[in-house]
């Protein structure tokens, strides 16, 4: 138990998260300022695998006067955000490590490092595998009479949320880790229940793709694939019966004192 006098008031958490949201917004206003110089470019990269498929005499439209300066707005805010990440994953520790034991800060601050990394190799799994042959199959109903003139505002619309969407479902070794490390699930019960799981892939891919099979398949296989490293994770790191025994003598020498 903490003496009255060390505890610290509701208010000066207050003041410090707003201190923390201060220098976020900050870092983001500066990202967006250094992105906005490279709007351009940063959607040139990002409408590569289209444009590759659509072939050099084609380009992207934009169907409203305003459309192209907010696309190129968004761009650079998504940019931005990206380039202010390690900023705002240094204030959220800061922010939440003096209430951390010492033995919880080390496990935390490696799942955040863990789910930035999971992170971003979704949404690059998702841009030069999901992207080439997903649009491909788009592209693939133009004829003679039907011409595919994609506009900017609905390309990064359907690319944002499609890297955003690869990037959260690779976060699923980590997040079943984590609950087989508090005792929620265990290796077996994933084991038990792999078939089900199989079925939730390809519902929860219908809900985040397209509707069409190929990118719905493309997102469900590496879900199954990051379903089996969860189970090794749980197996690896699953609470084990000598913690349950170690916590409830902890407990009870709690309780004496």
């Amino acid at each position: 138990m903490l003496e009255e006098e060390n505890k610290i008031p509701f208010t000066s958490h207050l003041e410090e998260l707003r201190t923390r949201l201060i220098h976020c917004f900050i870092a983001i206003v500066i990202g967006f300022a250094i992105s906005y110089g490279f709007k351009e470019k940063i959607f040139e990269i990002l409408t590569k695998p289209l444009i590759t498929i659509m072939g050099s005499g084609n380009k992207l439209i934009f169907t409203s006067l305003p459309e192209a300066f907010f696309t190129y707005l968004k761009v650079a805010l998504l940019s931005g955000i990206m380039l202010a990440t390690p900023v705002l994953l240094y204030e959220f520790w800061v922010f939440i490590a003096p209430g951390l034991y010492k033995k919880e800060k080390k496990v935390l601050f490696p799942i955040i490092i863990l789910c930035s990394f999971f992170f971003i190799a979704g949404s690059l799994f998702g841009y030069f595998f999901v992207f080439p042959y997903g649009f491909k199959f788009f592209m693939g109903f133009t004829s003679e009479t039907i011409m595919a003139l994609p506009s900017m505002k609905e390309y990064l619309t359907l690319a944002s949320k499609l890297l955003i969407a690869f990037g959260l479902v690779f976060e699923m070794p980590l997040i079943i880790t984590s609950m087989a490390k508090l005792g929620i699930v265990t290796s077996d019960f994933l084991k038990k229940n792999r078939k089900y799981a199989l079925l939730l892939f390809f519902v929860f891919a219908a809900i985040l793709t397209p509707p069409d099979v190929i990118t719905q398949v493309m997102m469900a296989i590496p879900l199954m694939f990051l379903y089996e490293l969860s189970i090794v994770g749980a197996k690896l790191f699953g609470k084990k019966k000598s913690d349950d025994k170690t916590e409830e003598l902890l407990e009870s020498d709690i309780d004496k004192t």
